[in-house]
């Protein structure tokens, strides 16, 4: 083999940079790095500041209940929004709206209001704008870049997602005991100027059909397209499958303390469990160049679960040999967890794409609000099932169980629809 082709093959192995010459896309996603490091600051600060007014756990959960249900009308009805009016505009205000509830976090952390209500509700606020920014921000896609560069492009900002899952609540860690929380706050409204102005510079972006009023009938309509297109919904039903069933991490916390003897208030194994999946999301994310060569995505959707769940049931078999911080058995199980992420991030970026294409662009805003939603609220109820199945069965049997369920049940949804998996991408350049 010559040197020419050994540079080729492993420039083939690392993220496809192709959508990077799309100035507006170039634009957007370097933005996004900013700003998602910026959110994560808040996401973090935000339990924080609830624990340090109140010392309660259960007034830290209800931000799952201030934060999914806005997330799930918001993302539906923004979805239905996405496909009525200018996306350009629609991006503006939401991100303005992002712009001013993270600078009312600021100034009530700065001022001293002490009220933990006003910060549930503010969350709650932040999070409408969050889900119908989100549905958006995926819609455009389709018109700024090619088709067959969308794996490679959601890959790409999946990558920064993750990473910034990393990187910010480390950041965050660190800096709350000597900035405090206003600072935290502040910084993530400044960085969020970085993404208004690349949303900004987009060309307009005007609906392309009639989709009516962007109500609950508009919405109905969008699910009614859905359950007409079995490969678009086999997309849904198997994401839920491998996060409802797979999504273990409910139980770090006591896997962290019982298995492997960290303290009960975090510790080392605790930090290893929680950035294992984002970690190996990044890592998958920067080894992303083939994505752009896979055709049968849906095939491909189906691997990447399979191994997903595999790797959560290997993750169940590794807690059950514990062994403390310093075993072998930690190092096992952060290892599945990774092998998840990188798997997850594969199927997530095939399914997004798919989601892209095959959808027309009269109804992409509505599939992408519906994406956004079972995103979001699939791990919440996995936290739900793992937390009942933990304190039923242990942790041992919930985890390794969960991962096998998640194989069978991608196994049975690709018998029951074989169009999925034959599911081929169309090479089109719009």
């Amino acid at each position: 083999m010559t040197r020419p082709d050994v540079r080729s093959r492993l420039r083939g192995m690392f993220a496809d940079t192709r959508p990077m010459t799309n100035r507006h896309f170039r634009w957007l996603w370097l933005a996004n790095i900013v700003t998602v490091i910026g959110a994560q600051l808040t996401v973090v600060a935000v339990p924080a500041q609830i624990y340090s007014l109140t010392q309660s756990s259960a007034m830290v959960g209800l931000t799952g209940i201030f934060g999914l249900v806005p997330l799930i009308v918001f993302g539906l009805w923004g979805g239905a929004l996405a496909d009525a009016v200018d996306r350009r505009v629609l991006l503006i205000v939401t991100t303005l709206g992002l712009i001013g509830t993270s600078a009312l976090f600021w100034v009530q952390a700065q001022l001293g209001f002490d009220n933990v209500w006003l910060v549930l509700v503010l969350f709650a606020v932040q999070q409408s704008f969050f889900a119908i920014n989100q549905p958006v921000r995926s819609a455009i896609l389709p018109r700024l870049l090619p088709h067959d560069q969308l794996p490679a492009a959601n890959a790409l900002n999946m990558t920064v997602m993750q990473a910034g899952g990393i990187a910010g609540p480390l950041i965050a860690g660190a800096l709350i005991p000597f900035v405090g929380l206003p600072l935290l706050y502040l910084i993530d409204t400044l960085s969020l100027g970085a993404t208004l102005l690349a949303v900004i510079a987009l060309p307009p972006l005007p609906p392309t059909g009639v989709s009516g009023v962007p109500g609950l009938r508009s919405v109905i309509d969008g699910f009614a397209y859905l359950a007409g297109h079995k490969i678009l919904l086999m997309s849904f039903v198997v994401d839920i499958i491998a996060m409802v069933f797979g999504m273990p991490r409910a139980l770090f916390p006591q896997i962290a303390h019982e298995s492997f003897g960290g303290p009960i208030d975090g510790g080392l194994a605790f930090a290893a469990l929680f950035a294992a999946i984002p970690l190996g999301a990044v890592i998958g994310g920067v080894f992303s160049g083939w994505v752009s060569r896979v055709e049968r995505q849906g095939r491909a959707v189906v691997i990447a679960i399979i191994v997903w769940g595999l790797a959560m049931a290997g993750f169940g078999v590794a807690i059950g040999f514990g062994g403390g911080v310093a075993g072998w058995a930690l190092v096992v199980a952060v290892l599945m967890l990774v092998i998840g992420g990188a798997a997850d991030m594969s199927s997530a970026a095939f399914r997004m794409s798919m989601l892209q294409q095959a959808a027309t662009d009269e109804v992409r805003g509505r599939l992408q609000g519906v994406f956004t939603v079972v995103v979001a609220g699939g791990p919440r109820i996995a936290d739900v099932a793992h937390g009942a199945a933990a304190a039923a069965v242990g942790t041992v049997v919930a985890s390794a169980g969960g991962g096998l369920l998640v194989v069978i049940g991608t196994v049975l949804a690709a018998l029951a629809v074989p169009a999925f998996v034959r599911y081929r991408v169309v090479r089109a350049t719009r």
